[in-house]
């Protein structure tokens, strides 16, 4: 009490406050006192201030803990690297070790396709005599007994649906005990065929070895790329990396990993772009497993797989395309704003691809372990786990059931793929704008084509439907950056409460810390009193129980004498 100066009961404590915070109308609670109407309607209002306050308090905060974010954009104009671009000539090829198979495929599609519509396709559709890929070792290799089922034929089915009667074409499938069959079915019959064939393709594709370098084999870039430049200079053979997809054939990536100097990009243009010219020639070696013709193209980052049935466009032969590229860069928050990965290192799915991670890689991986673990075999177009082997009919005769049921499921979103896969936290995005020509014109495809027989080796005599030039280049150097930020930052919450708490007492953070001041004197004053009042039960209980045990003495000594 020597050090601090207490007060002698509440009601001074809170005249006191009321007097001297800096907290709008507490002081109408003690001017007022002799008019008990104003001072309970004064106490009303400061008490639904209050609630006001701590209710608009609450929004604020359920607000902050959902972590809403805003996408703020900014331009950006700086030299940048060209993106990789991967070509492909949609012209797959027979290898020597199943080409017997392949055959015997073609003239099933053949009978197929004359059971549904009775038309005879060998001569027009099929190449029997089209050169196989021998891959050295392969030719040495056991047979393996593979043998092309039978229980998979094409049918067509009529149903009745708003009355009308509507067909759809396709293929019946079950389960390892011959039950739980459906039919995967097509309105369309080409797309029917398509699939189909592709089914076949796959269980006979799964009899070659997982790892196959074809790259000494096969043609050189040469034979597809007859005109290569960027900015003006000839490409190097160091600019590019081979690849065969079993269905978009042979393919190759410019630039794939980003690093060299030669593809910086210093100046937007047609002229400081990519110019390509291409063979779109196709020798149908397997017609079925793409009906187009041209070439596939697909804009995409360095270190990335190019997923080309997802993402990939089709260069038409016997044009000219030109092909406008800008960027746009998305950086995601992540955390407690959004579900993002930086690298797939914090991803539960092991990915199956040696490049960064992508949605797209991390979803075909999820699929492709989900698979393995539930239908015995993986799926042909995917990667293999270790340990794991690609499905066969032959070995696995149910798995067409299994996979197309799993498919659906992931389609629906019924898998928890995409629940364990998130997207990049920074990604890289390429909006595309194209324009076309013929070209050659019908005046200048003689010595296009006299220049490129002497230069290249092209030795084609069609009119100008077996070539195709492509141009692809940086529209304006300057990019778009779309960033997360939280909407509510701690800042921005304090901020709001600050605001809050001025609109509804129009006070500071001191006028907190007064009422803060405030809880610690009641607190204070409260143990005070009551120590006093323990202290002062104990005075009385003391100076009760003297005078009786000193008459109790008294009495003891009478009775002794």
């Amino acid at each position: 009490e020597g050090l601090i100066e207490f007060y002698d009961s509440f009601k001074e404590m809170f005249e006191f406050f009321c007097k001297n915070t800096t907290i709008h109308g507490t002081i109408r609670l003690v001017c007022s006192d002799s008019n008990r109407m104003k001072t309970a309607f004064w106490t009303l209002l400061l008490l639904a201030s209050f609630g006001m306050l701590y209710w608009q308090f609450a929004l604020m905060f359920s607000q902050y803990w959902a972590y809403p974010v805003v996408l703020t954009m900014s331009m950006h104009s700086e030299p940048k690297m060209f993106p990789a671009i991967t070509i492909c000539n949609l012209d797959p090829y027979r290898f020597e070790l199943v080409s017997e198979h392949l055959v015997q495929l073609d003239r099933m599609a053949e009978e197929s396709i004359t059971f549904l519509y009775g038309i005879n396709t060998s001569a027009r559709l099929f190449h029997m005599n089209d050169r196989n890929i021998h891959v050295q070792g392969l030719s040495n290799l056991s047979r393996s007994g593979f043998k092309l089922s039978q229980n998979f034929s094409l049918l067509r089915m009529s149903d009745l649906r708003s009355g009308k009667k509507h067909s759809s074409v396709g293929f019946r499938l079950c389960n390892s005990t011959g039950g739980n069959c459906f039919y995967k079915t097509y309105s369309s019959g080409m797309d029917a065929i398509l699939e189909w064939y592709r089914f076949h393709y796959m269980n006979i594709m799964s009899q070659l070895p997982v790892i196959i370098n074809i790259s000494h084999h096969e043609e050189q870039i040469e034979d597809m790329v007859y005109s290569c430049q960027y900015d003006g200079e000839p490409c190097r053979p160091s600019d590019y990396d081979h690849f065969h997809h079993p269905v978009f054939g042979s393919c190759y990536t410019f630039n794939s990993k980003g690093t060299d100097p030669f593809w910086t990009a210093t100046k937007p243009g047609i002229p400081y772009g990519l110019s390509l010219i291409l063979r779109a020639e196709q020798k149908d070696h397997i017609p079925l497993l793409s009906t187009v013709a041209g070439v596939k193209v697909m804009i995409h980052n360095h270190n990335q797989t190019p997923f080309l049935e997802h993402e990939g466009f089709d260069i038409r032969p016997g044009i000219a395309t030109t092909i406008g590229i800008q960027q746009d860069e998305v950086n995601r928050l992540g955390g407690n704003y959004g579900k993002c990965t930086t690298n797939g290192d914090d991803v539960d799915v092991k990915l199956l691809y040696n490049n960064s991670y992508t949605l797209q890689a991390c979803l075909h991986s999820c699929f492709q372990h989900i698979m393995v673990q539930e239908c015995g075999c993986g799926y042909y177009y995917y990667p293999l786990p270790a340990g794991a082997e690609y499905c066969d009919y032959n070995k696995q005769p149910a798995w067409g059931h299994c996979f197309y049921q799993l498919y659906n499921r992931l389609r629906n979103h019924h898998l928890n793929c995409f629940d364990q896969c998130p997207k990049p936290c920074r990604e890289s995005l390429y909006k595309v704008s194209a324009g076309t020509a013929k070209w050659p014109s019908a005046k200048s495809q003689d010595w296009v084509r006299q220049a490129l027989r002497h230069q290249n080796g092209y030795n084609s005599t069609s009119n100008r439907k077996d070539i195709a030039k492509v141009t692809i280049f940086y529209q304006q150097l300057n990019y778009q950056a779309v960033n997360e930020s939280p909407l509510l930052s701690e800042n921005l919450l304090l901020s709001s409460m600050g605001s809050q708490w001025s609109l509804w007492f129009g006070s500071s953070v001191l006028s907190v810390v007064e009422m803060f001041e405030l809880l610690v004197d009641t607190l204070v004053l409260s143990l005070l009193f009551c120590y006093q009042r323990l202290r002062a039960k104990k005075t009385l209980r003391v100076s009760a129980t003297i005078p009786s045990v000193s008459l109790a003495l008294e009495n003891y000594r009478v009775v002794q004498e």
